[in-house]
Formats: C-alpha cells, sequence, structure tokens
C-alpha cells in the first residue's frame, strides 16, 4: 500500500472489480465441540453493501468473526475457501492476519468499550492503522484522523488533544472505533452492529461514513438486527437461522417476499415494533418504518432554545427522585440541573443525542457516579449522594442494566454463577449452591435456553449477553430498574419479547424503570414520560405521546427527523466519491 491519499487525506489504494472483497464458501465453526455456523457461505464485492442478519445467537457474529481470523479461543473452524480483498488466507498466522487487518480489512465489533484501550488517547488508537500499514508522514497522518473523526461527528481535535477513549461514551467510543475502521481506506469493512450505540442523527453519520467507503470501492458486511436499516442502506441481505444461511438475495426482493420462516418471523417482528401487526409491512415500508414516533409537520419542533423546567406528573408519590443534579469531568459540564421523580410502575424515557448525559445521569441514580451537586432520594430517603456502606443494605432495590453487558461478567464464571450470585446478593455459598429451577427459570423468562448455563458469558452472541444482563438485574426483585440502551443489541424478535416481558414485570410488580435509548420505537412503547436531553440539560419533559406526537423543542424535532432519515436510506449526495 502506498502514502497516496485523496481529497480528505485518506489513503486510496486501486480496486479490482473482478476480486470480491470477501469470498467465504463452505464455513463450519465448532465451540466446545458443538457446531454453531454450519456450511455458510457468502460473497461481498467490491463496493457492495451485504447485511448479515439472523436472531441473536443464529451465529452471525461467530461467521464475522471467523472469517477475518478471529475466532474465539477453542473453536474448531473448517472452511472450503476463505478470500479477503483477493487473499487466500485460510492458512494465514496470527502475523499475516495483523498484516492485513486494519490495512486492507477494516472491522468494528459489537463491544466499543473492549476494543479500545481506555488508558490511550482516542487520536492514536484511530491512527494506528496508518502508523502500521502507510508510509504516510506524521503531518499526513493526523490530517488523515482528523478527517476520519469528522466523518463519523467527532471532534477533529480528538486527533491531537490526547483525550483518553476511556472518557468517551459509549456512542463516541463507537463512533471513534468506526473511524479506526476506515481511516486506512481498507478493501473490506465489517460492521458489527455499528449504529447499536448511537442516536439516529449520529447514525445517518456513520452510515454515510461507510457509504463513502464503499464508493471508493470498499465491500461492507454489516451485521444488524435492523431491518430498518438494512431496508435503507443494504444491496443485499443474507439471513442466518441456527448457524445456516437460510434465505438471500436483493434487499426489497427477500423482505417483500421472504420464503423462509425465519426470514418471515424477523420481517413480521420489525412491523411489529414500529406500532402495527407486522403481518403484512416489510421493513423500510412507508414512513413508519422511521421509528420516528410523531414523524410529519409537528416533529419540526420549535425554535426556541429555553429548557422545559416543568417537573413530570409521577402519578404518584416517586419511588426514586433527582433534584438539581450536576457533574463534570475535568471542568466540562456532563450534567446541569437536572430534577424529575418517577413512580411506582411507571417508565420514564430519557433520550438525546450520543454524549448528551443520558448515561451519566443513569450512573447518578445507580449511585455509581457522585454528583457534584444535588441528591438522588430513594423512597424519600438519601440514597446520593452516600457512602456506599450507607447504601449496601439498599442496593437491592436498584439495579441496572447497562452498555457494553459483556464487560461487566466476571470472566472466571459461568451464566450459572452470574445468575446464582445476583440473586443471593453476593453470598458465596448461596451462589455457589444455586445450581437448580431458579438459575433456568431466570434463563427462561429472558428467553434463553437453559443449556446455556454451564457456558462462559464471553462465548455468548451480543444479543445472548444483553439478554443475561437483564436477566440478572431481575434477580434481585429491584424496586427500580435502571437500563441502559436495554434492547438495541437483541433482534426484533427478542427485542419484541424482552419489551413485552419489561412490560409484564412493571404490570405485575409495580417496578420502576428508568429507559435509556436511542432507539425511539422501543421509548415510545415502553415510557409513561420522556426526558429529552442536550448537552447535559433537559431541555423538554412530558407524557411520552406529547413529546413523541408534539414535539415542543428543535432537539426533539431533530432526534425524530433524523430517525426518519436512517430508515429512508442514503440520500442522493451521501457516498459521492
Amino acid at each position: 500500500m502506498t502514502g497516496t491519499t485523496d481529497r480528505a487525506g485518506q489513503p486510496t489504494t486501486p480496486r479490482d472489480p473482478a476480486v470480491p472483497a470477501l469470498d467465504v464458501r463452505g464455513l463450519t465453526v465448532a465451540i466446545g465441540g458443538t457446531p454453531v455456523v454450519q456450511d455458510v457461505s457468502l460473497r461481498v464485492a467490491p463496493g457492495e453493501c451485504v447485511a448479515l442478519v439472523g436472531a441473536s445467537g443464529s451465529g452471525k457474529t461467530v461467521t464475522a468473526r471467523a472469517a477475518l481470523g478471529l475466532s474465539a479461543p477453542g473453536s474448531s473452524v473448517r472452511v472450503d475457501r476463505l478470500s479477503v480483498a483477493g487473499l487466500d488466507v485460510r492458512a494465514f498466522s496470527d502475523r499475516r492476519w495483523r498484516r492485513v487487518r486494519g490495512a486492507r480489512v477494516g472491522y468494528v465489533g459489537q463491544e466499543a468499550l473492549g476494543a479500545l484501550d481506555p488508558l490511550r488517547p482516542v487520536g492514536r488508537e484511530v491512527a494506528d492503522a496508518l502508523r502500521l500499514h502507510t508510509d504516510l508522514s506524521a503531518a499526513a497522518r493526523i490530517d488523515a484522523v482528523r478527517a476520519a473523526l469528522a466523518g463519523v461527528g467527532l471532534d477533529p481535535a480528538l486527533a491531537t488533544d490526547g483525550r483518553l477513549a476511556g472518557t468517551l461514551s459509549g456512542g463516541m467510543r463507537q463512533r471513534a472505533l468506526i473511524a479506526a475502521a476506515t481511516v486506512a481506506s481498507p478493501e473490506l469493512v465489517v460492521a458489527d452492529e455499528p449504529t447499536t450505540a448511537l442516536d439516529a442523527g449520529v447514525a445517518v453519520t456513520v452510515m454515510e461514513q461507510l457509504r463513502a467507503a464503499q464508493a471508493r470501492g470498499a465491500g461492507l458486511l454489516v451485521i444488524t438486527h435492523d431491518l430498518g436499516l438494512v431496508a435503507g442502506w443494504a444491496d443485499r441481505v443474507v439471513v442466518v437461522d441456527a448457524g445456516r444461511v437460510v434465505e438471500e438475495g436483493p434487499v426489497a426482493a427477500v423482505f417483500a417476499a421472504p420464503r423462509h420462516e425465519a426470514t418471515r418471523a424477523l420481517v413480521r417482528a420489525a412491523g411489529a415494533g414500529r406500532g402495527g401487526s407486522g403481518a403484512d409491512a416489510a421493513p423500510g415500508a412507508g414512513p413508519s418504518a422511521a421509528g420516528a414516533p410523531g414523524a410529519g409537520p409537528s416533529a419540526a419542533g420549535v425554535d426556541g432554545g429555553a429548557r422545559d423546567t416543568r417537573p413530570l406528573d409521577t402519578g404518584a408519590a416517586a419511588v426514586i427522585a433527582a433534584s438539581g443534579l450536576t457533574r463534570a469531568f475535568d471542568g466540562v459540564p456532563a450534567v446541569a440541573d437536572v430534577s424529575f421523580g418517577i413512580g411506582r410502575g411507571r417508565v420514564l424515557g430519557v433520550i438525546g443525542a450520543s454524549g448528551s448525559g443520558k448515561t451519566t445521569i443513569a450512573r447518578m441514580l445507580l449511585g455509581l457516579e457522585t454528583p457534584d451537586t444535588g441528591t438522588v432520594e430513594l423512597d424519600g430517603q438519601p440514597w446520593a449522594p452516600l457512602p456506599e456502606r450507607n447504601r449496601r443494605a439498599r442496593r437491592h432495590r436498584v439495579s441496572a442494566v447497562v452498555q457494553d453487558p459483556g464487560a461487566t461478567f466476571d470472566e472466571r464464571w459461568n451464566v450459572e454463577r452470574v445468575l446464582a450470585d445476583a440473586s443471593s446478593g453476593g453470598t458465596a455459598r448461596t451462589a455457589a449452591g444455586a445450581l437448580g429451577e431458579r438459575v433456568d427459570a431466570a434463563l427462561r423468562q429472558v428467553g434463553l435456553d437453559p443449556e446455556l448455563r454451564r457456558r462462559s458469558p464471553r462465548t455468548l452472541s451480543g444479543g445472548q449477553q444483553q439478554r443475561l444482563a437483564i436477566a440478572r438485574a431481575l434477580a434481585t426483585s429491584p424496586e427500580v430498574i435502571v437500563l441502559d440502551e436495554p434492547v438495541t443489541a437483541l433482534d426484533a424478535t427478542v427485542q419484541d419479547a424482552v419489551l413485552t416481558l419489561l412490560e409484564r414485570l412493571r404490570d405485575e410488580t409495580g417496578v420502576a424503570m428508568v429507559f435509556v435509548s436511542h432507539d425511539l420505537r422501543a421509548v415510545r412503547r415502553m415510557a409513561d414520560d420522556v426526558l429529552v436531553v442536550h448537552e447535559g440539560r433537559v431541555v423538554e419533559q412530558g407524557p411520552a405521546a406529547r413529546v413523541f406526537g408534539r414535539p415542543e423543542h428543535a432537539v426533539t424535532g431533530r432526534l425524530l427527523r433524523a430517525a426518519e432519515r436512517l430508515a429512508a436510506g442514503p440520500s442522493d449526495e451521501a457516498g459521492a466519491a
């Protein structure tokens, strides 16, 4: 690869349209002797976007990682043909793979938290592919990194200002990872749930950046649960079920007339997630596919910038209440003067752009982040700020489902012990003995097979890890559950099942929920009330039906329109080379 760069300062390399960016034939992967991918074949041409879809645990991520030489330890991989950018990589050693990854293929994994070194500057993380695989000068590398960061909606100053990856929000880390994967202009980009942690506006920016790579001749393999995104952005779709390819073809044809029951189930669930029966609605069909509740003239919002300070009507005495919460990091305000309350049996949705402060608010409610000013009360009693020893006896009353669930599981524990420990409150004796029906019931409750109880959480798919995290949160019978992006990593069928489960638990137990999400469809379905957060401040709040149907602030209107834009696909100008 040479140091030639395009107008954006990004390196370019010639593309041979006759050579597939990725060609996989007869791929079989077994973990612990159990086949999880069987005889999978797929092909991605230069300049083509192929979507790999299927239920959680169907083998999508295992397939993608095996194709890039990243199979989990202990995996057995057999493949008849495996070509990446024209290279036969079947016999590649780890060393040879390292020469290919970053240079000729970019990979965006599901868990940005684990992919980026939290103690390393973001600029250096993004620049690694250029430093290792090109002969660009230091100045040219900085220019290319700035362009890549700007392309995914991040501050170009991150290229040189020394900010650490660990200081970024989950959505910002995801964008930095995408910048790192595309900065060297690889011939193949494999993106596993690239928009999961992003608000709709940033997701559009990211997809347009990937589209620009596609316009430069890169092949794109996108693994996603979002059929609306597939309908808007992909050329072809490959459907995987139980580790096998069951259907493939042009997106419009497959979604309009799915032949396999697995495809039909995904399409039905995607339709139901938009608020209809899902029986006849193909993903991406019509305005409702946008996932922008209330889209239309009223979604434009008002032009005002004054924040909404009206208190929420909790419908009852607040089980958890925040008053005047403020938090800054390194002198930069992350949350400013946020107040609200949540009644029993009610769900508060929290929405806003990536990096707007949503997760910081959630962490202060959990007592994991100490507010600089302001307080949190639980059942009318002080909760934060307090020393943890003063909260410990009540800790079981507040539980959480966080972003990047895989990073929260003890690597030494199997699924069974994770759940046993949570239900016992961390008592080792009880955890060691709780091996029976309680764990099986907890797994079934979130749609997981009890046969997974002996598996390490690290061997589960991203969607399975998310369901395990929800099961763990429910194990303590909490009064409040704080859910940070609880269903964005799940396919449409499982997402619908989990949301139905949460609705049932709310109705049966009266548990209050804080539902932080970029998925406006899920928030509208779940939430009684909504907070809209922008740059750390609440700019709009009120009943969900009113906020989504008649938004009063320009920020809310922009979020709704961006969701519509994401499902609509690229604009005429998007991806122009």
